[in-house]
């Protein structure tokens, strides 16, 4: 009765050592490569961050604020429209985003920004994380960035 557990245990051994070996050889032929995705010509000055970088198919936003008159609806409309905007420049879109994190500088106005970012992902959302944030640059009520995929 041990044979067929000890063939067993030889297969998938040979089985899982074979796809690592397909692994290593694939990874080894793939080179990534950091893109910086920009909206105008690169700064003369290196600059403090960029705001959105991709490595292989994978896209990373950096926070985006909104910095004008407004209440937590009119800033979280202008911060989704800035990602937008931005996701769609580096060939990208709101439904091929998979992970936001949202900042927000007050807590109670976690049911207005709520209301405003429902659907703007399409029918399946990506995941998200909301935090009250002690202070956020520049003013704005809420700060997003996120992951996506090209």
């Amino acid at each position: 009765m041990t044979e067929p557990k000890n063939n067993r245990r030889k297969l998938l051994t040979g089985a899982v050592a074979a796809m690592a070996a397909g692994a290593v050889t694939a990874n080894a032929q793939t080179t990534l490569t950091k893109k910086v995705h920009r909206s105008g010509p690169k700064p003369e000055k290196t600059p403090l961050f960029n705001s959105a970088v991709s490595v292989g198919n994978m896209l990373f936003l950096a926070g985006i604020g909104y910095h004008k008159e407004g209440d937590i609806k009119v800033h979280t409309q202008g911060v989704l429209d800035e990602m937008k905007r931005q996701l769609e420049l580096a060939g990208s879109s709101m439904e091929k985003v998979v992970k936001v994190t949202v900042f927000l500088a007050n807590k109670d106005d976690f049911a207005g920004m709520s209301s405003v970012f429902q659907g703007k992902f399409g029918d399946e959302p990506p995941v998200r994380t909301t935090i009250a944030a002690a202070w956020i640059p520049g003013d704005s009520l809420v700060e997003m960035d996120c992951i996506a995929y090209i």
